[in-house]
């Protein structure tokens, strides 16, 4: 390595969330770091932002919840950081035979999800399959939570502490045969699928298994699997972390794009840029939080599209003047307080997979609506009383749909979506959106394209590319730190810490973590 250029003991390329987090971690240890950020601003995609102009209302533009971030990191760092439930967990509006109803799930559970499985369903067959279901998935999460911080376990060890009947349904065949063996009703089975497809493009039968690792991650945090509400909006959650990290000594840079990594086998070197001139850092260690395509890139390789990973949603935030009124009569505090979940009933869930895998924009749109300002009204200012944050996230809109023409695909989804909510509401929500100071509808979408435009990740694929198992093959190689942490890479000196490492994915830190307790192990 260059003796002439600045040397620290880690350079960390990119100021997201789990870069901060191993920031922390090492600075704290005693390791001199330096943070590189291509944006003005840390964070990534864990940020709030006024993104209607008039407004004060900070919403959480990209990420917006908070489930696998386990409570021993939030307490490892002294994290400034408060996390809160929301008083639903999910709300299915129906239609059938013209006749508006609904599925509540009560947090926790209570006579009145009870209740309303069975003015679905006609009985209590269906909740106590649905009782059963959860109770073995917890099970699951029990073994595999008390892991993510720890080295690899090995894909036996995790076997062998749960039940074979649970684990071949889970983890050995396709999750939609265990949903159609499980459950009968077509709202129910969706709504357990779609923890399954949510940022991941694939059929609940997909041979990959590629859907059952989604749903494994969407369930296992902490041992619940709830997905909570940061108080303030994600943005407090990046504040925290960024403070953090510089109270320990790391260096934070902004405005600074990593170029170039050349890896050595005693160090790296780093070359980054600020739009006017590049400059030069050497380390012992680089630690990635950029996705691992990008990674190779940076490293000297290729381009290789056929190899780039392609997100697979469209997601729409709004500004209300009221929450809508919806045809079943629930109160919309109660509907809105929790996943409000659209059009993803199993066979609707299937038959969209199907429109995009043909390169058509589904019929019927899957998707799901947030309300954060019911659980976290700080984030709306000085908004007049009953305005709301919504947050639209819809499922199977591959970027491959939108490549040959972004504008027409684009209002065609966000037209698809909205009318998926519609369907079930009094008054259609465009008489409830606020208009900003243009007088234009405080309306904002983004596709997979604009994900990558604004945050460089690779077809806008929002965990960096597929999930992994959160275990290592039996087979594996776990002779060096980085390996048994999953965060290796080609080259000893740089690791993964980002959503690309094996227990990446959502916002979580624990990519970040498991890469600094990897350097930690070799300093």
């Amino acid at each position: 390595m260059s003796s002439s250029a600045k040397q620290y003991d880690v350079v960390v390329a990119g100021g997201g969330h789990n870069g901060l987090v191993a920031a922390a971690y090492l600075a704290r240890s005693g390791l001199s770091v330096l943070v590189l950020e291509r944006l003005g601003h840390v964070g990534g995609a864990a940020v709030s932002a006024q993104a209607f102009a008039g407004h004060e209302a900070r919403l959480s533009r990209y990420s917006y919840l908070v489930s696998l971030m386990p409570e021993q990191l939030i307490a490892d760092l002294d994290l400034d950081l408060s996390l809160t439930s929301r008083s639903t967990a999910s709300y299915t509006p129906t239609l059938r035979d013209g006749k508006p109803g609904g599925l509540l799930v009560e947090r926790p559970e209570g006579p009145e999800t009870a209740a309303s499985f069975e003015a679905l369903t006609g009985g209590t067959t269906e909740y106590d399959a649905w009782r059963s279901f959860y109770s073995d998935v917890s099970d699951l999460a029990r073994v595999v939570a008390p892991t993510l911080l720890s080295p690899l376990p090995t894909e036996r060890q995790v076997r062998e502490q749960v039940e074979a009947r649970v684990w071949d349904e889970l983890v050995v065949n396709p999750l939609g045969e265990a949903i159609e063996a499980r459950f009968t009703d077509d709202t129910v089975r969706g709504l357990v699928g779609t923890d399954a497809v949510i940022g991941t493009f694939a059929s609940l039968h997909d041979p990959s298994l590629i859907q059952n690792r989604c749903f494994l991650y969407h369930l296992v945090g902490n041992q619940t699997g709830e997905w909570r509400v940061p108080v303030g909006g994600m943005g407090a959650v990046t504040d925290a972390l960024a403070a953090a990290a510089s109270s320990a000594g790391a260096e934070i840079i902004t405005s600074a794009g990593v170029s170039r990594i050349d890896a050595g086998d005693d160090g790296a070197e780093v070359t980054w840029h600020d739009g006017m001139s590049s400059s030069t850092v050497s380390a012992r260690f680089v630690l990635a939080n950029v996705a691992p395509w990008v990674l190779r890139i940076l490293m000297g390789e290729a381009e290789e599209a056929a190899t780039k990973p392609q997100g697979a949603q469209i997601k729409i935030n709004f500004l209300l003047n009221r929450l809508p009124r919806l045809k079943s009569g629930v109160d919309p505090s109660v509907a809105f307080a929790g996943t409000l979940h659209l059009g993803e009933d199993y066979t609707q869930l299937e038959a969209a997979y199907a429109d995009a895998a043909a390169g058509r924009v589904p019929s019927a749109l899957p998707g799901e609506v947030y309300c954060h300002s019911l659980s976290d009204p700080s984030i709306l200012g000085s908004a007049p009383d009953g305005a709301h944050t919504l947050t639209y996230f819809g499922l199977h809109t591959p970027a491959s749909l939108f490549e040959q023409d972004p504008v027409e695909t684009k209002r065609l989804a966000v037209a698809r979506a909205l009318s998926s909510l519609n369907e079930h509401l009094a008054e259609p929500i465009e008489s409830c959106v606020a208009t900003d100071a243009t007088g234009a509808p405080c309306v904002e979408a983004k596709i997979p394209q604009d994900v990558e435009a604004d945050l460089a990740m690779p077809g806008g694929h929002i965990f960096h590319g597929d999930l992994d198992w959160p275990w290592a093959p039996n087979r594996a190689r776990l002779d060096t730190p980085a390996r048994q942490w999953g965060v290796q890479t080609d080259h000893p000196s740089v690791v993964v810490c980002g959503s690309g490492a094996r227990r990446g994915g959502a916002v979580s830190g624990i990519g970040g973590h498991n890469a600094a307790q990897a350097v930690l192990a070799l300093r």
